[in-house]
Protein backbone atom coordinates (compact mmCIF):
# COMPACT_ATOMS: atom_id res chain seq x y z
CA UNK A 1 0.00 0.00 0.00
CA UNK A 2 1.19 3.61 -0.78
CA UNK A 3 1.59 5.61 2.27
CA UNK A 4 2.35 8.61 0.58
CA UNK A 5 0.04 11.98 1.91
CA UNK A 6 -1.44 13.18 -2.09
CA UNK A 7 -0.54 16.42 -2.98
CA UNK A 8 -3.65 18.73 -4.33
CA UNK A 9 -2.75 20.92 -7.36
CA UNK A 10 -4.60 23.52 -9.59
CA UNK A 11 -7.46 23.85 -7.76
CA UNK A 12 -10.46 26.33 -8.65
CA UNK A 13 -11.92 28.36 -5.92
CA UNK A 14 -14.86 26.35 -5.34
CA UNK A 15 -13.28 23.31 -5.34
CA UNK A 16 -10.63 24.61 -2.76
CA UNK A 17 -13.59 25.48 -0.60
CA UNK A 18 -15.05 22.39 -0.70
CA UNK A 19 -11.36 21.20 0.95
CA UNK A 20 -12.38 22.67 4.04
CA UNK A 21 -15.18 20.12 4.72
CA UNK A 22 -14.20 17.62 7.21
CA UNK A 23 -14.20 13.74 6.90
CA UNK A 24 -18.05 12.40 7.54
CA UNK A 25 -17.95 9.42 10.55
CA UNK A 26 -20.59 6.89 9.63
CA UNK A 27 -22.43 7.73 12.98
CA UNK A 28 -25.97 6.60 11.68
CA UNK A 29 -28.30 5.81 14.79
CA UNK A 30 -25.66 7.25 16.67
CA UNK A 31 -28.04 9.56 18.69
CA UNK A 32 -30.60 7.27 19.60
CA UNK A 33 -28.09 4.77 21.18
CA UNK A 34 -26.38 7.38 23.20
CA UNK A 35 -29.57 8.81 23.75
CA UNK A 36 -30.95 5.32 25.14
CA UNK A 37 -27.60 5.16 27.09
CA UNK A 38 -28.55 8.95 29.11
CA UNK A 39 -31.87 7.40 29.44
CA UNK A 40 -31.27 3.90 31.28
CA UNK A 41 -28.36 6.04 33.44
CA UNK A 42 -30.79 8.38 34.66
CA UNK A 43 -33.79 5.87 35.35
CA UNK A 44 -31.30 3.13 37.13
CA UNK A 45 -27.93 5.09 38.00
CA UNK A 46 -25.26 2.63 39.32
CA UNK A 47 -26.79 -0.48 37.83
CA UNK A 48 -26.76 0.93 34.09
CA UNK A 49 -23.52 1.90 35.06
CA UNK A 50 -22.30 -1.62 35.78
CA UNK A 51 -24.34 -3.20 33.06
CA UNK A 52 -22.71 -1.06 30.76
CA UNK A 53 -18.87 -1.26 32.52
CA UNK A 54 -19.74 -5.38 32.14
CA UNK A 55 -20.36 -4.55 27.81
CA UNK A 56 -18.14 -2.24 27.01
CA UNK A 57 -14.53 -2.43 29.19
CA UNK A 58 -15.38 -6.12 29.99
CA UNK A 59 -15.19 -6.05 33.60
CA UNK A 60 -17.54 -6.47 36.94
CA UNK A 61 -17.19 -3.60 39.44
CA UNK A 62 -18.23 -3.86 42.83
CA UNK A 63 -17.80 0.38 43.42
CA UNK A 64 -16.50 2.73 40.91
CA UNK A 65 -15.15 5.11 42.53
CA UNK A 66 -11.24 5.23 43.15
CA UNK A 67 -9.80 4.30 46.61
CA UNK A 68 -7.18 5.50 48.66
CA UNK A 69 -5.05 2.31 48.78
CA UNK A 70 -5.76 2.67 44.80
CA UNK A 71 -4.24 6.26 44.55
CA UNK A 72 -0.95 5.55 46.61
CA UNK A 73 -0.13 2.55 45.16
CA UNK A 74 -0.40 4.82 41.54
CA UNK A 75 2.38 6.98 43.02
CA UNK A 76 4.74 4.30 43.37
CA UNK A 77 4.52 2.50 40.23
CA UNK A 78 4.92 6.01 38.17
CA UNK A 79 8.71 6.41 37.23
CA UNK A 80 10.40 9.54 38.72
CA UNK A 81 11.42 11.34 35.35
CA UNK A 82 7.81 11.01 34.59
CA UNK A 83 6.88 12.30 37.68
CA UNK A 84 8.90 15.56 37.33
CA UNK A 85 7.93 15.86 33.22
CA UNK A 86 4.49 16.25 34.77
CA UNK A 87 5.85 18.55 37.24
CA UNK A 88 7.34 20.74 34.82
CA UNK A 89 4.17 20.88 32.66
CA UNK A 90 2.09 21.49 35.47
CA UNK A 91 3.88 24.79 36.62
CA UNK A 92 4.31 26.16 32.95
CA UNK A 93 0.87 25.36 32.72
CA UNK A 94 -0.31 27.03 36.57
CA UNK A 95 2.14 30.29 34.87
CA UNK A 96 -0.13 30.60 32.42
CA UNK A 97 -3.57 30.03 33.32
CA UNK A 98 -2.77 32.02 36.92
CA UNK A 99 -1.80 35.31 34.45
CA UNK A 100 -5.68 34.87 33.09
CA UNK A 101 -6.95 36.39 36.46
CA UNK A 102 -8.00 39.33 36.33
CA UNK A 103 -9.50 41.95 38.98
CA UNK A 104 -12.84 43.31 37.27
CA UNK A 105 -12.91 47.18 37.64
CA UNK A 106 -15.96 49.37 39.04
CA UNK A 107 -17.07 51.49 36.29
CA UNK A 108 -19.54 54.46 37.50
CA UNK A 109 -21.12 54.86 33.95
CA UNK A 110 -23.10 57.84 35.41
CA UNK A 111 -23.09 59.93 38.37
CA UNK A 112 -24.60 57.77 41.13
CA UNK A 113 -24.76 54.63 38.78
CA UNK A 114 -21.82 51.94 39.47
CA UNK A 115 -21.43 48.42 37.51
CA UNK A 116 -19.35 45.54 38.11
CA UNK A 117 -18.60 41.86 37.24
CA UNK A 118 -17.64 39.17 39.64
CA UNK A 119 -15.91 35.99 38.50
CA UNK A 120 -17.01 32.91 40.51
CA UNK A 121 -16.40 29.72 40.74
CA UNK A 122 -19.15 27.24 38.82
CA UNK A 123 -19.50 24.95 42.45
CA UNK A 124 -19.45 21.05 40.14
CA UNK A 125 -17.37 20.10 37.50
CA UNK A 126 -16.78 16.97 36.17
CA UNK A 127 -14.21 16.33 33.99
CA UNK A 128 -14.01 12.77 31.28
CA UNK A 129 -10.46 11.64 30.69
CA UNK A 130 -10.49 9.09 28.17
CA UNK A 131 -8.29 5.92 28.84
CA UNK A 132 -7.94 3.34 26.10
CA UNK A 133 -4.95 3.16 23.27
CA UNK A 134 -3.45 6.52 24.74
CA UNK A 135 -4.90 7.25 28.15
CA UNK A 136 -4.40 11.59 28.02
CA UNK A 137 -2.96 11.88 31.64
CA UNK A 138 -1.60 15.27 30.14
CA UNK A 139 -5.67 16.29 29.69
CA UNK A 140 -6.22 16.16 33.50
CA UNK A 141 -3.42 18.84 33.61
CA UNK A 142 -5.37 20.73 31.29
CA UNK A 143 -8.52 20.27 32.76
CA UNK A 144 -7.83 19.99 36.15
CA UNK A 145 -5.14 23.22 36.89
CA UNK A 146 -7.71 25.71 35.66
CA UNK A 147 -10.56 23.89 37.92
CA UNK A 148 -8.51 24.02 40.92
CA UNK A 149 -7.27 27.80 40.51
CA UNK A 150 -10.77 29.07 39.53
CA UNK A 151 -12.04 27.50 42.75
CA UNK A 152 -14.34 25.12 41.93
CA UNK A 153 -15.30 23.47 45.39
CA UNK A 154 -16.32 19.98 43.47
CA UNK A 155 -13.73 18.41 40.73
CA UNK A 156 -14.87 14.88 39.85
CA UNK A 157 -12.86 12.24 37.14
CA UNK A 158 -14.63 9.66 35.03
CA UNK A 159 -12.23 7.45 32.62
CA UNK A 160 -13.13 3.91 31.80
CA UNK A 161 -11.23 1.00 33.64
CA UNK A 162 -9.56 -1.73 32.38
CA UNK A 163 -10.53 -5.51 31.65
CA UNK A 164 -8.99 -5.68 35.26
CA UNK A 165 -11.40 -2.85 36.83
CA UNK A 166 -7.70 -0.38 37.04
CA UNK A 167 -6.94 2.72 35.99
CA UNK A 168 -4.03 3.90 34.38
CA UNK A 169 -1.52 5.00 37.43
CA UNK A 170 -0.43 8.29 35.54
CA UNK A 171 -3.68 8.92 35.50
CA UNK A 172 -4.27 8.61 38.99
CA UNK A 173 -0.88 10.61 40.15
CA UNK A 174 -1.95 13.26 37.87
CA UNK A 175 -5.19 13.64 38.89
CA UNK A 176 -3.59 13.67 42.92
CA UNK A 177 -1.55 15.99 41.76
CA UNK A 178 -4.11 18.74 40.44
CA UNK A 179 -6.36 18.54 43.08
CA UNK A 180 -9.09 16.71 41.42
CA UNK A 181 -11.88 15.63 44.50
CA UNK A 182 -13.17 12.04 43.08
CA UNK A 183 -12.41 9.61 40.56
CA UNK A 184 -14.71 6.61 38.98
CA UNK A 185 -14.00 4.12 36.79
CA UNK A 186 -16.75 4.96 34.25
CA UNK A 187 -16.17 5.32 30.62
CA UNK A 188 -17.84 6.48 27.65
CA UNK A 189 -21.22 8.06 27.14
CA UNK A 190 -22.53 6.45 30.37
CA UNK A 191 -20.34 8.63 32.22
CA UNK A 192 -21.19 11.57 30.79
CA UNK A 193 -24.92 10.74 31.96
CA UNK A 194 -23.44 9.70 35.32
CA UNK A 195 -21.90 13.32 35.51
CA UNK A 196 -25.02 15.01 33.85
CA UNK A 197 -27.43 13.62 36.14
CA UNK A 198 -26.01 11.96 39.33
CA UNK A 199 -26.34 8.49 40.38
CA UNK A 200 -26.29 6.63 43.85
CA UNK A 201 -22.23 6.97 43.52
CA UNK A 202 -21.50 9.52 40.97
CA UNK A 203 -22.22 13.11 42.28
CA UNK A 204 -24.31 14.83 39.48
CA UNK A 205 -22.19 18.45 38.20
CA UNK A 206 -23.00 21.73 36.53
CA UNK A 207 -20.63 21.44 33.99
CA UNK A 208 -18.76 18.65 31.82
CA UNK A 209 -15.34 19.35 30.27
CA UNK A 210 -13.14 16.48 28.25
CA UNK A 211 -12.51 15.18 25.07
CA UNK A 212 -13.98 11.86 23.87
CA UNK A 213 -15.12 9.83 20.98
CA UNK A 214 -18.24 10.16 19.14
CA UNK A 215 -20.45 8.48 21.45
CA UNK A 216 -18.86 10.84 24.22
CA UNK A 217 -18.95 13.75 22.03
CA UNK A 218 -22.62 12.91 21.25
CA UNK A 219 -23.91 12.15 24.94
CA UNK A 220 -22.12 16.33 25.71
CA UNK A 221 -24.33 17.53 23.31
CA UNK A 222 -27.05 15.99 24.30
CA UNK A 223 -26.85 16.59 28.20
CA UNK A 224 -26.74 20.71 26.54
CA UNK A 225 -30.60 19.91 26.35
CA UNK A 226 -30.64 18.69 30.00
CA UNK A 227 -29.01 22.04 31.22
CA UNK A 228 -25.80 20.74 31.66
CA UNK A 229 -22.62 22.79 30.41
CA UNK A 230 -19.99 21.90 27.90
CA UNK A 231 -16.90 23.05 27.41
CA UNK A 232 -17.82 23.18 23.52
CA UNK A 233 -18.26 20.51 20.36
CA UNK A 234 -16.01 18.61 19.39
CA UNK A 235 -14.64 16.39 16.34
CA UNK A 236 -11.88 14.90 15.39
CA UNK A 237 -8.47 16.35 16.37
CA UNK A 238 -6.87 17.83 13.75
CA UNK A 239 -3.56 19.78 12.27
CA UNK A 240 -2.80 22.40 9.75
CA UNK A 241 0.45 23.50 8.60
CA UNK A 242 0.85 26.73 6.84
CA UNK A 243 5.12 26.36 5.59
CA UNK A 244 7.25 28.47 3.43
CA UNK A 245 10.67 27.39 1.67
CA UNK A 246 12.44 28.54 5.35
CA UNK A 247 10.76 25.02 7.02
CA UNK A 248 12.51 21.97 7.68
CA UNK A 249 10.30 18.95 5.39
CA UNK A 250 11.33 16.45 8.01
CA UNK A 251 10.03 18.26 10.96
CA UNK A 252 6.44 19.16 9.28
CA UNK A 253 6.31 15.56 8.40
CA UNK A 254 6.89 15.03 11.98
CA UNK A 255 3.72 16.97 13.33
CA UNK A 256 1.47 15.97 10.43
CA UNK A 257 2.33 12.80 11.97
CA UNK A 258 1.50 13.45 15.64
CA UNK A 259 -1.99 14.74 15.25
CA UNK A 260 -2.36 11.20 12.35
CA UNK A 261 -1.44 9.23 15.81
CA UNK A 262 -4.25 10.38 17.41
CA UNK A 263 -7.01 8.70 15.72
CA UNK A 264 -8.33 7.17 12.03
CA UNK A 265 -10.48 10.12 11.75
CA UNK A 266 -7.93 12.51 12.45
CA UNK A 267 -6.93 15.11 9.60
CA UNK A 268 -3.19 16.44 9.14
CA UNK A 269 -2.86 19.57 6.40
CA UNK A 270 0.31 21.04 4.42
CA UNK A 271 -1.22 24.11 2.71
CA UNK A 272 2.13 25.58 0.49
CA UNK A 273 3.15 27.25 -2.56
CA UNK A 274 6.45 25.59 -2.75
CA UNK A 275 5.92 22.55 -5.02
CA UNK A 276 9.82 21.50 -4.05
CA UNK A 277 8.64 21.98 -0.12
CA UNK A 278 5.53 19.50 -0.93
CA UNK A 279 7.00 16.39 -2.48
CA UNK A 280 10.29 16.23 0.55
CA UNK A 281 7.44 16.29 3.36
CA UNK A 282 5.36 13.81 1.22
CA UNK A 283 8.44 12.19 1.08
CA UNK A 284 9.35 11.71 4.56
CA UNK A 285 6.00 11.19 5.87
CA UNK A 286 6.37 7.91 4.12
CA UNK A 287 9.70 7.58 5.50
CA UNK A 288 8.63 8.08 9.01
CA UNK A 289 5.36 6.40 9.08
CA UNK A 290 7.16 2.76 9.35
CA UNK A 291 8.89 4.10 12.40
CA UNK A 292 5.56 4.60 14.32
CA UNK A 293 4.28 2.02 17.11
CA UNK A 294 0.65 3.09 16.20
CA UNK A 295 1.25 3.78 12.17
CA UNK A 296 -1.61 1.27 11.12
CA UNK A 297 -4.31 4.65 13.10
CA UNK A 298 -1.44 7.04 11.56
CA UNK A 299 -2.06 5.61 7.95
CA UNK A 300 -5.66 5.72 7.91
CA UNK A 301 -5.63 9.13 8.90
CA UNK A 302 -3.09 9.96 6.17
CA UNK A 303 -5.35 8.70 4.00
CA UNK A 304 -8.03 11.76 4.86
CA UNK A 305 -5.10 14.08 4.95
CA UNK A 306 -3.62 15.73 2.27
CA UNK A 307 -1.19 18.81 0.88
CA UNK A 308 -2.32 21.31 -0.50
CA UNK A 309 -0.34 23.70 -3.24
CA UNK A 310 -1.87 27.22 -3.57
CA UNK A 311 -0.16 30.34 -5.84
CA UNK A 312 -0.02 32.66 -2.63
CA UNK A 313 0.78 32.46 0.87
CA UNK A 314 -2.14 35.12 1.60
CA UNK A 315 -4.54 32.05 -0.66
CA UNK A 316 -3.01 29.62 2.10
CA UNK A 317 -3.78 32.08 5.13
CA UNK A 318 -7.54 32.44 3.43
CA UNK A 319 -7.72 28.31 2.77
CA UNK A 320 -6.88 28.30 6.96
CA UNK A 321 -9.21 30.93 7.97
CA UNK A 322 -12.14 28.88 6.17
CA UNK A 323 -10.78 25.79 7.13
CA UNK A 324 -10.55 27.01 11.24
CA UNK A 325 -8.34 24.55 12.44
CA UNK A 326 -7.88 22.89 16.01
CA UNK A 327 -3.61 23.22 15.79
CA UNK A 328 -2.27 25.73 13.49
CA UNK A 329 1.43 25.44 13.03
CA UNK A 330 3.57 28.30 10.85
CA UNK A 331 6.52 26.42 9.54
CA UNK A 332 8.54 29.37 8.23
CA UNK A 333 11.62 31.33 9.94
CA UNK A 334 9.62 34.45 9.35
CA UNK A 335 6.16 33.31 11.01
CA UNK A 336 5.22 36.88 12.02
CA UNK A 337 4.76 37.76 8.14
CA UNK A 338 1.46 35.26 8.61
CA UNK A 339 0.12 35.90 11.95
CA UNK A 340 -1.39 39.18 11.96
CA UNK A 341 -3.94 37.38 9.35
CA UNK A 342 -4.85 34.49 11.59
CA UNK A 343 -8.26 35.00 12.53
CA UNK A 344 -9.97 31.58 12.95
CA UNK A 345 -7.75 29.13 14.71
CA UNK A 346 -7.74 26.95 18.01
CA UNK A 347 -3.87 27.16 18.71
CA UNK A 348 -1.05 29.06 16.86
CA UNK A 349 2.36 27.53 16.52
CA UNK A 350 4.83 30.05 15.24
CA UNK A 351 8.30 29.15 14.08
CA UNK A 352 9.79 25.87 13.46
CA UNK A 353 10.54 24.94 16.79
CA UNK A 354 7.21 25.61 18.21
CA UNK A 355 5.54 22.04 17.38
CA UNK A 356 2.04 20.78 18.58
CA UNK A 357 3.79 18.37 21.10
CA UNK A 358 4.72 21.74 22.78
CA UNK A 359 1.10 23.15 23.05
CA UNK A 360 -0.79 19.45 23.76
CA UNK A 361 2.18 18.93 26.68
CA UNK A 362 4.09 21.18 28.68
CA UNK A 363 4.63 25.01 27.07
CA UNK A 364 1.75 26.32 29.41
CA UNK A 365 -0.89 26.68 26.63
CA UNK A 366 -3.91 24.70 26.81
CA UNK A 367 -4.70 21.96 24.27
CA UNK A 368 -8.51 21.47 24.50
CA UNK A 369 -9.56 23.15 22.04
CA UNK A 370 -12.63 23.20 19.12
CA UNK A 371 -12.41 21.20 16.29
CA UNK A 372 -14.28 20.56 13.14
CA UNK A 373 -14.57 24.46 12.17
CA UNK A 374 -15.43 25.36 15.56
CA UNK A 375 -12.13 27.10 16.07
CA UNK A 376 -14.69 30.21 14.13
CA UNK A 377 -16.62 30.83 16.71
CA UNK A 378 -15.59 29.29 20.25
CA UNK A 379 -12.81 29.55 22.05
CA UNK A 380 -10.18 26.92 23.51
CA UNK A 381 -10.29 25.61 27.27
CA UNK A 382 -9.28 28.52 30.06
CA UNK A 383 -9.40 29.64 33.50
CA UNK A 384 -12.76 31.02 31.74
CA UNK A 385 -14.42 27.85 31.13
CA UNK A 386 -14.18 27.33 35.00
CA UNK A 387 -16.03 30.54 36.32
CA UNK A 388 -19.34 32.61 35.74
CA UNK A 389 -19.37 36.14 35.30
CA UNK A 390 -21.98 38.19 37.94
CA UNK A 391 -23.08 41.80 37.22
CA UNK A 392 -23.86 43.65 40.00
CA UNK A 393 -25.09 47.35 40.04
CA UNK A 394 -25.55 49.91 42.93
CA UNK A 395 -27.63 53.13 42.19
CA UNK A 396 -27.76 55.70 44.68
CA UNK A 397 -30.36 58.51 45.16
CA UNK A 398 -28.49 60.59 42.67
CA UNK A 399 -28.03 57.91 40.36
CA UNK A 400 -31.98 56.83 40.00
CA UNK A 401 -32.43 61.04 39.71
CA UNK A 402 -29.61 60.98 36.87
CA UNK A 403 -31.56 58.00 34.75
CA UNK A 404 -34.73 57.22 35.95
CA UNK A 405 -36.66 59.94 33.45
CA UNK A 406 -34.47 57.73 30.86
CA UNK A 407 -36.15 54.89 32.17
CA UNK A 408 -39.73 55.78 32.77
CA UNK A 409 -39.64 57.03 28.63
CA UNK A 410 -38.27 53.57 27.88
CA UNK A 411 -40.84 51.29 29.77
CA UNK A 412 -43.21 53.38 28.53
CA UNK A 413 -42.52 53.20 24.68
CA UNK A 414 -42.28 49.22 25.24
CA UNK A 415 -45.71 49.16 27.11
CA UNK A 416 -44.20 47.67 30.18
CA UNK A 417 -46.15 50.44 32.87
CA UNK A 418 -44.99 48.15 35.72
CA UNK A 419 -41.38 48.63 34.96
CA UNK A 420 -41.64 52.18 34.70
CA UNK A 421 -43.22 52.31 37.86
CA UNK A 422 -40.77 50.91 39.62
CA UNK A 423 -38.49 54.37 38.78
CA UNK A 424 -41.81 56.39 39.08
CA UNK A 425 -41.92 55.14 42.71
CA UNK A 426 -38.53 56.08 43.88
CA UNK A 427 -38.53 58.85 42.33
CA UNK A 428 -41.74 60.53 44.41
CA UNK A 429 -39.94 59.28 47.36
CA UNK A 430 -37.12 61.33 46.67
CA UNK A 431 -38.70 64.59 45.48
CA UNK A 432 -41.20 64.04 48.97
CA UNK A 433 -38.15 64.53 51.09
Amino acid sequence: MNNRMKIIRNQSKDSVKNLTKRVLLNNEGLTEKVRDVLLEVKEKGDRALKSYTKQFDGVELESFLVSKEELNEAKNLVDLSLKEAIQLAQSNILKFHNSQINKEKVIETTKGVNCWRKSVPIEKVGLYIPGGSAPLFSTILMLGIPAKLAGCKEIILCTPPNKEGKINPVILYTASLVGVTQIFKVGGAQAVAAMAFGTETIPNVYKVLGPGNQFVTKAKELIQQEGVAIDMPAGPSEVLVIADKTANPEYVAADLLSQAEHGPDSQALLVTVDESLAVKVAEEIEKQLNELPRKEIAKKAIENSFILLLETYDDCLDFSNQYAPEHLIIASDKPEDFSEGIVNAGSVFLGNYSCESAGDYASGTNHTLPTNGFAKNYSGVSLDSFVKKITFQKVTKTGIKNIGNAIELMASAEGLEAHKNAITVRLKDIENV
